[in-house]
């Protein structure tokens, strides 16, 4: 095992590797027991007195190696923290926790999950949130800052900070997002495969997107999406590219009309894609980023995320190349919901927190979906879908390339991460998460919003598909009452109650009328 970069500049015995792990250890160097081996010591003790007390230094260094050398591993390029250590109680991070978050939530693509975590952190953790006036930030309209909620920075005078960022928003990062946020935030985001994504769009989005509208079922849709699609008709955002649309990113020229809307792009070179059957559990398939696409052949020494988009019959590849790349110096982190277990894993490690501030319950899911898996669904799309699934990727071409991009820099760090730590690791939290839908909820997973009758609970009914919700257990004790709760509540349920506790009602008594004394 390679020892610790760090040296002790009082030690005198350096080349004794007890003494490196002795140094390493966080005390001030004149403590350490490599100071016991100074000069006047030496002359103290006699020469076999100096050669015990060598080898019982040796014989502790050699343990420590032993025992502590998982425990002194680091990873390069993530936080320095302690892995994942199995135990019934919460795992506790070596590194102070980030708690300066943006979190860009995706439409669709297991984000309420996500925003439920960073609710229930902020929340128990006292941090303070910049809220939208109502539960989004102008959406579809790019994000400005003077749509938070109590930012005035022209009254003058110091604001408390915010921690969090993280509701529905269109990203604009230059002109507004940094005006609330420091730059150090940790920014990150989700995305999803575009095509289990625009099965959910379809059926969520049917009554707002005149595309979605007009067309009679997804597969008359997606078989010729240009005789519903129309570029910049009300609600048509959804309907295509609707990632790309959500980071904000500008599209490709020749997708732009003369009034800067969007014409859909002739896809002259459709991708050949090796399609993972949606009706399987992708983790039946062992953890591997193949299971899910090809990743296109790469030059050597050419990363592969700079390469997929070009390879996948874009146009403007070297457009959307400058994208990606541009998401990449601004987000820390990506998640990706078919492996959203994982991605939690990954994303507690980053922000150095505990396992158990990433275990939660699934949020605003459908009905239909497959909630024993606690991941996001597939869309209901089996394998009989193939045609309709690669037609899907080609008509949400820039969302594909997001996708791949994104699936190939989460599963880079997950070989930086070790990939049997992390199935250690998510093995770990399903445990937990099971444990707690166990004790806090009726029949331990989500049910239909027929059976909620507690309106703090009931999520909101939006789209054809009935959205699931929670009913919790009685006979709870008052501190486990409050934690399922904060596992239960929607999101926009949460919300509200964030907004209260930011935001008191003043309350304006009576004045009661008394006699005035003269004096």
């Amino acid at each position: 095992m390679t020892p610790p970069s760090r040296t002790c500049t009082f030690c005198s015995c350096t080349a004794v590797s007890s003494c490196l792990y002795l140094c390493a250890w966080p005390l001030p160097c004149h403590l350490s027991l490599c100071h016991m081996a100074s000069t006047r010591t030496m002359r103290l003790w006699g020469p076999w007195s100096l050669g015990v007390a060598l080898g019982v230094f040796m014989t502790i260094g050699l343990a420590l190696q032993l025992w502590g050398g998982p425990f002194q591993k680091r990873l390069p390029g993530l936080q320095l923290r302690q892995p994942w250590a199995p135990s019934p109680g919460p795992a506790v991070p070596s590194c102070p926790p980030r708690q300066r978050l943006v979190f860009l939530k995706t439409h669709k693509s297991g984000s309420s999950s996500v925003l439920s975590l960073l609710h229930r952190y902020g929340d128990r953790h006292g941090l303070r949130f910049a809220l939208p006036t109502r539960y989004q930030f102008g959406y579809p309209r790019l994000f400005q800052a003077s749509w938070v909620k109590g930012y005035h920075p022209q009254r003058g005078g110091t604001q408390p900070p915010f921690h969090i960022l993280c509701h529905h928003m269109r990203f604009n990062l230059k002109e507004q997002v940094l005006q609330v946020m420091p730059s150090d935030s940790f920014f990150f985001s989700i995305v999803r495969d575009p095509a289990a994504l625009t099965h959910s769009a379809f059926s969520y989005y049917k009554s707002t997107s005149s595309a979605f509208r007009k067309a009679p079922s997804l597969a008359a849709f997606l078989d010729n999406p240009r005789a519903f699609y129309r570029p910049g008709a009300r609600g048509d955002h959804y309907a295509r590219n609707l990632l790309w649309f959500d980071f904000g990113l500008p599209f490709p020229p020749e997708m732009r009309t003369k009034r800067g809307n969007l014409h859909p792009l002739r896809d002259s070179n459709p991708p050949q894609l090796h399609v993972l059957p949606f009706g399987a559990d992708p983790r039946a398939h062992t953890l591997d980023p193949n299971a899910l696409f090809h990743p296109a052949p790469t030059a050597a020494n050419v990363p592969s995320q700079t390469s997929s988009s070009a390879t996948l019959g874009l146009g403007s590849s070297s457009f959307i190349q400058w994208s990606l790349a541009w998401l990449d110096s601004v987000f820390d982190l990506v998640l990706v919901a078919e492996y959203f277990d994982e991605s939690l894993v990954l994303l507690a490690d980053a922000l150095c927190w505990g396992l158990d501030d990433v275990v939660g319950f699934m949020h605003n899911a459908q009905a239909g979906s497959e909630q024993g898996r606690n991941t996001v669904s597939n869309g209901g799309l089996t394998t009989e879908d193939r045609p309709l699934t690669a037609r899907a990727r080609a008509w949400n071409n820039l969302d594909w390339a997001l996708y791949v991009h994104f699936n190939h820099s989460l599963w880079a760090r997950i070989k930086q991460y070790g990939q049997s730590r992390l199935e250690s690791a998510v093995v770990e939290l399903r445990a937990r998460r099971e444990a707690l839908a166990k004790h806090c909820l009726v029949g331990g997973e989500a049910l239909d919003p027929k059976y909620i009758t507690d309106r703090r609970f009931r999520p909101f009914q939006f789209g054809s598909g009935k959205v699931l919700g929670y009913v919790l257990r009685s006979g709870l004790s008052l501190q486990d009452q409050e934690e399922c709760e904060r596992l239960a509540t929607p999101e926009l349920q949460y919300k509200d109650k964030l907004d209260a506790k930011q935001f008191p009602p003043t309350v304006s008594l009576p004045l009661k009328t008394s006699r005035v004394l003269s004096p």
